[in-house]
Parts: structure tokens; sequence; C-alpha cells
């Protein structure tokens, strides 16, 4: 059996498209102001649960958190998020079947158009970035603003202690929050963020079939609010399922609790 099976069901008047998922290949995508460590946990999770799972960095996002803080490689400022997705398409193909795809943040974005692209079996974007043809409410734009700087050219961010106090870390005290800016935090691309403002690839299309789909957030997420995840879950043609969880942050992959979030995308994954 391969590992995606379709089932088309034709009305006179549409026709709808349903995916049944038996995929175990599981790729996650990481966001801005970290890297693909971000995911050590949950890659170790799904694994534990028979999935063979990659988390790739993004370009000029390998290696360890404190030594990209260190050593900024300067290419990072020229960074384009239409390069990023196209990347990790290419990545995809190279694998033996259509992957689960999950996306945290910026790479809840990515995850949304890599589902466009078609190149899932079924995809969650949790805490996600809204396309270009999505208005972000003032919460977003106030978080973002320093990072967008559009005096800045392609100037690269320095993601700050007090920054990521107020956009990660706002569930924990101000030392549990540096202790995690040493051990996740890095430098950004400014022009990526930008792109996804600016540019046509960053749009979704939402009238387009897609397959299974979660979106996930958090009521304490100071970059992207739970009334942005609805929004984005609802402003597709085709149903796609929603989870607000109470109490939990932007960094609701990291936090205490986050083997919840992960229980609740495997049982959803499991119910397809």
């Amino acid at each position: 059996m391969s590992s995606v099976e379709l089932c088309v069901i034709k009305s006179n008047t549409n026709q709808n498209v349903h995916i049944m998922t038996h995929s175990k290949t599981i790729v996650l995508t990481h966001g801005l102001f970290v890297n693909n460590k971000s995911w050590n946990q949950w890659k170790a999770y799904f694994e534990s649960k028979g999935y063979t799972v990659y988390a790739p960095a993004n370009p000029h996002h390998e290696g360890e958190p404190a030594d990209l803080r260190n050593n900024i490689n300067p290419a990072l400022g020229k960074e384009r998020f239409e390069t990023l997705v196209r990347k990790l398409a290419e990545f995809i193909d190279t694998l033996p079947e259509k992957p689960i795809i999950i996306g945290h943040s910026l790479g809840g974005l990515t995850t949304m158009k890599l589902v466009e692209m078609g190149k899932a079996a079924a995809a969650v974007s949790i805490n996600g970035a809204p396309p270009k043809n999505v208005f972000a409410p003032w919460q977003t734009i106030k978080t973002v603003f320093p990072v967008l700087n559009f005096f800045a050219a392609d100037k690269i961010f320095r993601t700050s202690k007090n920054w990521f106090y107020y956009a990660f870390g706002n569930n924990l005290s101000r030392t549990e929050s540096d202790k995690l800016y040493n051990e996740i935090a890095v430098p950004e691309s400014r022009t990526v963020a930008r792109d996804t403002l600016l540019q046509s690839f960053s749009k979704v299309d939402f009238t387009k079939p897609h397959v299974p789909l979660l979106f996930i957030g958090g009521t304490r997420d100071n970059i992207f609010p739970p009334t942005l995840t609805q929004k984005l879950a609802r402003s597709y043609k085709e149903k796609a399922d929603i989870k607000i969880f109470e109490g939990r942050s932007h960094n609701t992959i990291g936090e205490e609790g986050w083997d919840a979030v992960a229980d609740y995308v495997y049982n959803w994954i499991k119910n397809l």
C-alpha cells in the first residue's frame, strides 16, 4: 500500500478529495529566532512512536545556537523565504514517501506553502505565521516591528534577551527565560520576515483542496495570538482543524507541558 491513500467523492456541484495518511515519516520545520535544536524533544517523542523524523535547519541555521550568535554568517541577512521553502521541498522530494509536516511559527507558514505545493501527506501548523494575504493583528505587528525595521536593509536581527523574554519566555521567570535564550536563540534574517509581508510567493491559495491540516495556538502567544490561528484555519475553503491551548505561549513546543501538545498532535495523526 502506498503511503497516501486517496478517496475521491464526487457530487453534482463539486469534487472533494479526502486524504487518509499512512505516512510514517515526519518533517519538523522551525521558525525564526531559533534553529532545529528547538525540535529535539519532539523528534525523540515521535521516534519513540515509530516514526522516521527529520528536523532540517533553515539555511545558515545549522549548528549550536551559541556558536551562531557568536559567529554570525553575513549570508544570513540575504536569505529569502521562498528559498528556504524550496530547499525544504527539494529535501522532501528525496524521501521515500510524502511526510507529515509539522511547523512552528514561521515554520507554520512554511508548512502551509508545502501543503499548497503538494509535498505533505498531512500537516500541522503550531503558532503559525500568517501569509501575505492574511492581515496580521496589532499584537503581531507590535511584537515583530523591531525585526522588520525597513531602515535596517539586510542587517541581521540580533535577538536580545529582553525581546526574547516578551516573545518567547513570557510564561517563565526572567532567569528561566534568559537560560532558554542561551540554549535556543539565534540571530535572524530580517529579509525572510519582510518577505512574508511583501513577496507574492508568501500568499496561500485557500481555495485549493488540501490534505488534513491542523492549526494549534496558545492563549498567551505574544507573537501570533489565538485569534490569528483561528483566522488562518477558517480561511481555507475546505475544513481545517483547530486546537487552542489555554495558557500556552509562543514557545509551546519547548515549554513545560510540551508533551501534552505533542500527544494531541500524535492522536490527531492516528485518527486521520
